[in-house]
């Protein structure tokens, strides 16, 4: 994608006005911050518009030696040679570029809340579900993002029915949001005796985390109950009644939190999660209202839509959006594998959005 020379000199010139800016005397906290969130976003871009701009300038000059007809044979050899290894490094530092000035999602710099319960399968479905959550977790930690256990509904025999976590750090949102999807893993359970390969799904949500100043939730919109928490088969957790269920009564929302033995904290997450959900129901109504909205290659993110398979007897997992099989699933399941499928992803969801801009 071919980017303007007038378009990188205002990036240029953007970026020193803000360093100027900075400098001023007398500047006023907030206004400081708000600079150098707006320097620490530009810098990145005006570096490869800077390298770009060097590139171009270097092959006008070496393709002007090699067509000056008084220049010595040995000088223009070298200038031909020079030119051409220019010409390949070009276009990649016009795409690096081009990627960069990609319309950001507002919400990719977010935390982000990730659910995940279990689908098809009965037990099989939870160990899976189980499975995945201590994959983003592993995931997480590589990253140097917090990760902290919002809820979890244990099965009776390990893994999760369902399981809620908050994951705090630099970008989450931006790198996990394509995990939202149906997941299928292909295994013998440890159940089965006859060997036979069952098949069973767990359900990815990941939805950008919401601030309080992004959604107001007014007390009169909620039914809050509070009732003696509950473990599996029905014994008593404690003898307080500290369970919270909020129901939000516009949206008919509800959310149910009893894993601390405080009530105030019990009350506090569920409000997390809701203000999350509540704030992906207003992002997704949005969307849906813009003309010509772009359902990307890489999905649309539907938890209906089935996205990545995970096959244990060959090794292998496979992410249908993308057609990319990797036989390497103990790593991914680890963690430390998952990264070469995000960044798969995002790499695709980049080239998809650039398409789209050159053929506008």
């Amino acid at each position: 994608m071919k980017i303007s020379l007038d378009r990188i000199v205002s990036i240029e010139t953007k970026k020193h006005e803000l360093a100027e800016a900075m400098a001023a005397p007398n500047l006023a906290p907030e206004d400081f911050v708000r600079l150098s969130k707006e320097y620490a976003q530009i810098e990145p871009v005006a570096a490869a518009a800077r390298e770009v701009r060097r590139l171009r300038a270097e092959l006008e000059v070496l393709n002007g030696l090699a067509a000056d007809s008084t220049s010595e044979a040995e000088l223009k050899e070298l200038a031909v040679s020079e030119a051409e290894e220019i010409r390949e490094k070009l276009p990649q530092a016009e795409r690096a570029l081009a990627v960069k000035l990609l319309p950001k999602d507002a919400a990719d710099e977010r935390a982000a809340m990730l659910e995940v319960r279990a689908g098809t399968g009965g037990d099989e479905a939870a160990l899976f579900a189980g499975d995945l959550m201590r994959m983003y977790q592993r995931f997480a930690e590589e990253q140097g993002w917090k990760f902290e256990l919002i809820s979890a509904s244990a099965s009776d025999v390990g893994g999760y029915k369902e399981a809620v976590a908050s994951i705090n750090g630099a970008g989450v949102f931006a790198k996990l949001k394509f995990e939202s999807g149906v997941h299928r893993v292909q295994r013998v359970p440890a159940t089965e005796s006859g060997g036979r390969i069952h098949t069973s799904a767990a359900t990815v949500a990941v939805l950008p985390e919401a601030e309080e100043v992004d959604v107001q939730i007014d007390d009169k919109d909620l039914r809050i109950d509070v009732y003696r928490s509950s473990g599996p088969g029905g014994q008593s957790v404690n003898t307080t009644d500290s369970a919270v269920r909020i129901t939000h009564l516009p949206s008919g929302l509800v959310v149910i939190q009893q894993d601390e033995k405080s009530q105030h904290k019990n009350k506090a997450k569920a409000l997390k999660v809701l203000r999350t959900r509540l704030f992906e129901l207003e992002r997704e109504r949005l969307a849906s209202e813009r003309a010509g909205a772009r359902k990307s290659m890489v999905g649309s993110g539907d938890r209906s839509e089935r996205i990545r398979t995970y096959n244990f007897p060959q090794g292998r997992v496979t992410d249908h959006r993308i057609n990319l099989t990797l036989h390497k699933l103990d790593a991914i399941l680890e963690g430390p594998g998952l990264g070469e499928l995000v960044e798969a992803l995002v790499a695709e969801d980049e080239a998809e959005r650039l398409a789209g801009l050159e053929e506008a």
